[in-house]
């Protein structure tokens, strides 16, 4: 009876310890909800937070996994370069960016970088992919697929950019990166990782959303929905803009 009671006097303990860890990390992304306008250019996003002091940092940005297609390239006849195939890829997230103290692999163990798909390696052995012969095949096209996408600004993978300074016994930490406009609208997850010992202490989750507005949503969805008429005026406004050039040249007495 006496250890009964001693254990319903600990179980409240221990749910405020349980409480106050998961309370040490926090995250706060700044300018969170992107509109693209017809003047969008790409835009920038800051995530900032505080962390338990002696502990590494890895920002996570991401798209929700999806399905992607590769096309294969290669000479035809031994002359021409043309697509000889496709690859399909799955589990695949369209946009993928990692930003850590530390480089990853002091960090963490492989076992916790693929519980939570961090780096390169881990993504590359979560993905589906078809058709592939074996492993090697597989890895030679994943890292091809990652060029095409680090070329488009859409995969980086990056060490040393998080700026911390110490903040009353803890940690408090701080980046600014910027947003590709090649990211389509969409809701993004921003994962910050507290680490120590190669293992991941805790996490903590904020979003982002990109979104269309004003003649770019409408235009969109005119595509989405009514292609015929937006097929009609964007011929409309091809011919416009030649008749405007047009004018332009007699006016200024021609080309020379």
């Amino acid at each position: 009876m006496k250890n009964f009671k001693f254990l319903m006097l600990l179980l409240p303990c221990i749910f405020i310890f349980a409480g106050t860890a998961s309370a040490e990390l926090t995250i706060k992304a700044n300018h969170d909800n992107i509109k693209i306008d017809f003047f969008y250019h790409g835009s920038t996003v800051s995530v900032a937070g505080n962390a338990d002091s002696g502990t590494d940092l890895i920002i996570k940005i991401a798209s929700p996994e999806g399905h992607e297609i590769l096309k294969q390239k290669g000479k035809v006849a031994g002359l021409l370069w043309m697509n000889t195939g496709t690859l399909n890829l799955g589990h695949v997230p369209g946009l993928y960016s990692i930003y850590s103290t530390k480089k990853i692999e002091d960090l963490l163990s492989r076992k916790e970088m693929d519980k939570y798909v961090i780096g390169y390696p881990a993504l590359g052995r979560q993905i589906e992919m078809t058709p592939v012969s074996n492993e090697d095949e597989k890895s030679k096209w994943f890292n091809e697929f990652v060029k095409y996408k680090e070329s488009s600004n859409l995969y980086t993978i990056s060490s040393g950019k998080i700026m911390t300074t110490a903040k009353d016994g803890k940690q408090a930490y701080y980046i600014l990166t910027g947003w590709p406009y090649q990211a389509p609208p969409g809701d993004y997850l921003v994962t910050v990782y507290a680490v120590k010992d190669k293992k991941v202490l805790e996490k903590a989750e904020s979003k982002v959303s990109v979104e269309q507005v004003g003649i770019i949503k409408m235009l969109a969805g005119m595509a989405k929905n009514k292609a015929a008429l937006y097929g009609i005026i964007s011929i409309m406004a091809a011919l416009a803009a030649g008749f405007g050039v047009g004018l332009i040249f007699r006016k200024g007495g021609g080309a020379h």
